[in-house]
């Protein structure tokens, strides 16, 4: 199973072959949170995967071969990814556009390394994804040490007489937003009033608020999600503070306003640069625009599997290792821009803008 199959299949096909396991359509998979909490962005990668599938078959496909998708539910959670992970096997996947969360794509991607299966995430941002060595995993996103980089400097150029507080809810995703925001202000010189973690899923942060107040806290960078961000903004408010809340991508999401009202007025957040403004991505981003909700990731999901199939196309190939090569020694063109990955599978280039909310809108700054 894994490169083995991948690579028998791949010789077939160089030799032309016309049996069915060298014609067999080419099985993909992208896996995110389709029901839950986090529904919202999965949707957003399933709407991506299955225009960029749609395209991708258009015009032939992969290698003269089509293309079919799955598309699973990883509920965001690391037991359920592994589980899932095993399930793509069975359907004999080669490539998954995932997952979502970093912790399910973490534990996922020990899956795909030991069975030779390429992983490209459009969203899992946790720098120990690629940290890890393995050579078959990739993001076409940015690094959560690089939004806390932005984030520790932003807070050093604009705050640095102010009362800074840093608080996360003990998340993966959420400690290394707030630990690399902490780094880059401590080493800006200036250190922090108050560092703390809260409890996730909580109804009440009155309590972590009133701390806030006694300290006269005048800006808190949270690292962490946005219902939890949603209600310690709105219990701000009703205490009639002032404190500006700065924040990472999770928070650019209509459900952050939708809890917090106009108590979220002014909140800012780092978030991947959005491409859909852009003259190389306006037509998928009207392929895949659904009025309403974000696109955001759905192009970015769309990305990771056009990266995929330029990187087999360029190693003509289905086989791992020759697209690794090619992933590594190329330049693709994809639906957010040119992309190229550095040895550890990160994109090379500037990930992350700032944006504010604004009467119940995001706007860049």
């Amino acid at each position: 199973m894994g490169t083995s199959r991948i690579a028998i299949g791949a010789v077939l096909l160089a030799l032309g072959l016309n049996c069915a396991t060298a014609r067999a359509d080419i099985t993909i998979a992208a896996v995110g949170p389709m029901k839950g909490p986090f529904e919202v962005f999965g949707e957003q990668m399933k709407r991506g995967a299955e225009r960029a599938v749609a395209d991708l078959n258009g015009k032939g496909g992969v290698l003269g071969q089509k293309i079919k998708l799955v598309i699973a539910d990883d509920a965001c959670d690391p037991k359920e990814a592994v589980t899932v992970a095993k399930s793509m096997l069975n359907q004999g996947i080669i490539f998954v556009a995932g997952h979502f969360c970093s912790a399910a794509s973490i534990a996922a991607s020990d899956i795909y390394n030991a069975e030779g299966v390429l992983q490209i995430t459009p969203a899992s941002t946790n720098p120990n994804l690629t940290n890890r060595g393995f050579k078959n995993v990739y993001r076409v996103c940015g690094r959560d040490d690089q939004q806390g980089i932005i984030a520790g400097n932003y807070l050093a150029d604009n705050f640095g007489g102010k009362k800074v507080a840093i608080a996360h809810d003990k998340q993966s995703y959420s400690k290394e937003l707030a630990e690399a925001a902490k780094a880059q202000l401590n080493q800006r010189g200036i250190n922090e009033a108050l560092y703390e973690t809260i409890g996730v899923g909580k109804k009440d942060y009155s309590a972590f608020v009133a701390m806030l107040k006694r300290n006269r806290i005048d800006v808190l960078y949270y690292g962490g999600y946005h219902r939890e961000a949603a209600l310690i903004v709105t219990e701000m408010r009703k205490k009639h503070m002032k404190t500006i809340l700065v924040a990472g991508d999770d928070l650019m999401t209509k459900k952050y306003w939708a809890i917090s009202g106009a108590a979220g007025e002014g909140t800012l957040m780092t978030y991947p640069r959005d491409p859909s403004a852009m003259e190389h991505a306006k037509s998928v981003v009207k392929a895949i625009s659904k009025k309403g909700v974000g696109n955001l990731h759905a192009i970015y999901t769309y990305a990771a599997i056009q990266v995929w199939a330029q990187a087999a196309g360029k190693a003509g190939s289905l086989d791992l290792k020759k697209i690794i090569k090619a992933l590594g020694s190329n330049t693709f063109k994809t639906a957010v821009g040119d992309i190229t990955f550095d040895a550890k599978g990160d994109i090379k280039e500037p990930a992350y803008a700032w944006y504010k909310w604004s009467k119940g809108d995001f706007i860049a700054q």
